[in-house]
């Protein structure tokens, strides 16, 4: 069983995720949701935050984070997911309790309080698990691992060297990175092969409320990801959960992984050296290669987990 904190930008692919570790009971208990200003704003992405959880009836506790890196300004993209970070589904307009406006402290608490170690999934830019690890240092033997969604060894998406939630705080990354912590990378390099196929998108159209949900999530960001040159649909953030449920589907090498916090045309890239010298400082677990069948299946039954409870 993994305890988990999952700290997201929501995100059409975040709220996929979300809904799989809520289903996936057996596997994972959810103490929290945190979010982070990044694929929008603080206030959007908490909404957004706060609709999904809310569409299930959800009493996971839900803390709001920092609202932009911790250098530089955030600058919100609406390319991907819209104008409001997460378009297509239309919500019911529901609220949904905020236990807390520190994601910091409400992280720190709740890791200090389980009796468990704690594993952190991180699925947007790393502020707010960057602050926590500094702020609270003790905290770190209480954390199992980091299983994030960020970066890429081979090439970007935000610019040709540096992944999005990387690219938006790499002061951050680089503090996370180096923090002695094993990390699981779901970087570029993996996460474009975790697609879901438009067929099986379509198949999910007439079936519960649930899967009738990411149906609009993915209707969406399929049209979307068309500007980038998809035909189907990477489920990047997914891929930090899956991993937790089944690290069979995935494969993967260790490297010592840092990142570029320069202000030149590398800033925000996420490289590994490779060399033999430095296997003692290797603490990252690059994924590389994932089962794509097993995890859109891994996606479609835990929709289906859900449509049941969810009438």
């Amino acid at each position: 069983m993994k305890y988990i904190l999952i700290d997201c930008d929501p995100g059409h692919d975040d709220a996929l995720a979300i809904l799989t570790a809520v289903a996936q009971k057996s596997a994972i208990t959810i103490l929290g949701v945190t979010t982070i200003g990044g694929n929008q704003t603080l206030e959007k992405v908490t909404k957004n935050a706060k609709n999904v959880l809310s569409f299930i009836q959800s009493d996971i506790p839900l803390a709001m984070g920092q609202e932009g890196p911790l250098v530089k300004m955030l600058e919100p993209s609406d390319e991907a997911h819209g104008d409001s970070g997460m378009d297509g589904p239309l919500f019911d307009g529901l609220d949904y309790p905020v236990v807390s406006n520190n994601a910091v402290d409400f992280m720190y608490e709740t890791i200090k309080s389980s009796p468990h170690k704690v594993t952190i999934v991180g699925l947007g830019p790393l502020t707010n698990i960057a602050l926590l690890l500094k702020v609270y240092p003790e905290i770190h033997s209480k954390i199992d691992c980091i299983s994030l969604m960020g970066g890429g060894i081979s090439h970007g998406n935000t610019t040709s060297l540096a992944e999005f939630n990387i690219y938006v705080d790499p002061e951050a990354a680089h503090i996370v990175f180096n923090s002695g912590i094993e990390i699981i990378m779901s970087g570029l390099d993996v996460t474009e092969k975790a697609e879901i196929l438009v067929s099986e998108i379509d198949a999910l159209k007439n079936k519960g409320r649930v899967s009738h949900l990411a149906y609009e999530l993915l209707h969406f960001y399929n049209e979307s990801g068309k500007q980038f040159g998809f035909i189907n649909s990477p489920i990047h953030d997914l891929c930090a959960i899956a991993y937790l449920v089944n690290a069979n589907m995935f494969n993967g090498t260790k490297y010592y992984v840092n990142v570029d916090t320069s202000d030149g045309i590398s800033r925000g890239l996420t490289f590994a050296d490779k060399r033999r010298k430095s296997e003692g400082l290797a603490k990252t677990l690059v994924l590389e290669d994932v089962d794509r069948e097993t995890f859109a299946q891994l996606l479609i039954e835990s929709l289906e987990i859900l449509d049941k409870k969810i009438i």
